[in-house]
């Protein structure tokens, strides 16, 4: 998979832009606060569907305008996909090949995309709720139905949770209801925590040999999903505590409290890896991350690192751009010096212009 060209209007800083890319390496360079990881967020937009940065629709329209546009075309599977983003006066509007699509669930998948930039340290150093987040967007953009259980289960947890909220404030609760919530999030929990559990075995497979590569063999990853089970198993969790859980206002058992554990030589590595080894698990991750894709879909989905390489020493940087012809990275840095013979395709970013 790769991209061909993104074009973007009234976007961040960007006024209009319309950008050629190709395979191997895309370098984005100029100075701090030019626009680089603003054209990131707006290709990211199509993996995941919303900014990674967090900001709303509002936040992203450009200055003094009320209204952005996004478009992105990939070849994937042997043809041009093209998908466009509009939103306008509040009301957003998503397209697929040029005809418009109500759910943002019709969109995801048609473009996968790894996406590493320094906050993703996060992952590793980060509370159990970063890398919940991390399994969902990874492995969402590969697979529909795990993408629909979650819908289904964030939907129901909601209204589990208001339930629960009224039954601490007010002293009543349904019980019936409350009891249909459980048996519906147990369902689905169940689902999620299987997926889940198949995927990290893969990730875990892939990221190990990368990070035993990396590291010239002299450090281990283990990852452990803490959690899941059956239906059975969930529903127990869910009717055994009730007087917790009403005291809480909230669900305190389900996959959004699950874990991955990420183990360094057997050792939890957010308590005692350093940060370099820090930085090393979640470049392998990242990297894992694309070859499970691969592996699933056929193709390599697009990389983009933002900023990443300035603070790997030459051994890393040059394990990441090994093997660059068979993937398509899109990277930023300040300068353009130290990409000679590597970047196949140079973007200089000044103000919002990409030249």
């Amino acid at each position: 998979m790769h991209i061909t060209n993104f074009q973007a209007q009234n976007y961040r800083n960007v006024a209009t832009a319309s950008i050629d890319f190709c395979p191997g390496v895309n370098l984005l360079w100029g100075d701090n606060a030019q626009g680089k990881t603003n054209l990131l967020e707006g290709i990211y937009t199509f993996a995941r569907g919303k900014s990674f940065r967090g900001a709303s629709d509002s936040e992203l329209c450009r200055f003094g305008t009320d209204t952005y546009s996004l478009s992105l075309t990939c070849h994937t599977g042997g043809r041009a996909v093209t998908l466009g983003y509009r939103y306008a006066g509040g009301t957003r509007e998503r397209r697929l090949g040029g005809a418009p699509v109500s759910r943002l669930s019709e969109m995801i998948g048609h473009f996968r995309a790894v996406l590493f930039y320094p906050d993703h340290l996060q992952l590793v150093k980060g509370g159990p709720g970063e890398r919940r987040l991390f399994l969902n967007i990874a492995i969402s953009q590969l697979d529909p139905l795990y993408l629909a259980s979650l819908s289904r289960f964030e939907k129901l947890l909601a209204n589990r949770n208001a339930l629960l909220k009224d039954a601490q404030r007010l002293g009543f609760l349904d019980r019936d209801l409350l009891a249909a919530y459980s048996e519906g999030m147990a369902t689905e929990c169940a689902t999620i925590a299987a997926v889940r559990e198949k995927y990290i075995a893969f990730l875990e497979r892939e990221s190990e040999a990368l990070l035993h590569a990396l590291s010239s063999g002299r450090e281990r990853l283990t990852l452990r999903y803490t959690g899941g089970g059956s239906k059975e198993d969930y529903e127990k969790k869910l009717t055994s505590s009730l007087d917790r859980e009403i005291a809480a206002g909230c669900s305190l058992f389900g996959v959004h409290r699950d874990e991955m554990e990420i183990l360094l030589n057997d050792i939890d590595a957010r308590a005692y890896a350093s940060q370099g080894q820090k930085r090393s698990l979640v470049l392998s991750l990242k990297l894992g991350e694309g070859e499970v894709a691969r592996a699933r879909s056929g193709e390599y989905p697009v990389f983009l690192f933002d900023d990443v390489l300035s603070e790997l020493d030459e051994g890393r940087r040059a394990f990441i751009l090994s093997d660059a012809g068979e993937r398509q990275v899109i990277m930023t840095s300040c300068e353009r010096r130290g990409f000679e013979g590597v970047a196949a395709n140079e973007i200089c970013v000044k103000d919002g212009v990409y030249e």
